[in-house]
């Protein structure tokens, strides 16, 4: 069984142990970048997100009910997606891309679907027939 730990308002927080060196993390491989690139040049919707993310799910399940079937890539982070948009950066996970061009993250495609503009930006990039 776990302990509480009591609760002291004089008590200072514990210091954050960081390493004396922290080295940058590694730059990402070249085959996720251009498996994005790719997907995004070829799918009408894609959506990039992390594995296992809840917003992803939720991009992808508001698309499903409206009758679109995105292609969903999973990378490790945002520095896979920093070579495919255009600046490089700014961009959050997940991100939609439709008909090629960035439409944003989760925010972006739920203003779009609230203002009533996503159903026609969809039928242009040929993803919805009807």
């Amino acid at each position: 069984m776990y302990q509480a730990i009591p609760y002291n308002a004089n008590r200072a927080w514990p210091a954050a142990s960081r390493p004396a060196t922290a080295a940058p993390p590694p730059p990402p491989p070249r085959g996720e970048e251009e498996e994005v690139r790719r997907a995004v040049a070829e799918c009408p919707v894609v959506v990039v997100g992390r594995s296992g993310c809840c917003l992803s799910h939720v991009v992808k399940r508001l698309l499903q009910g409206l009758g679109v079937n995105p292609a969903v890539h999973e990378v490790a982070g945002e520095a896979e997606l920093a070579g495919v948009v255009a600046g490089g950066g700014g961009v959050a996970l997940p991100a939609v891309f439709v008909g090629g061009r960035l439409l944003g993250g989760l925010d972006r495609l739920m203003a779009v679907h609230i203002s009533g503009e996503l159903v026609p930006i969809l039928k242009e990039a040929g993803a919805l027939w009807l």
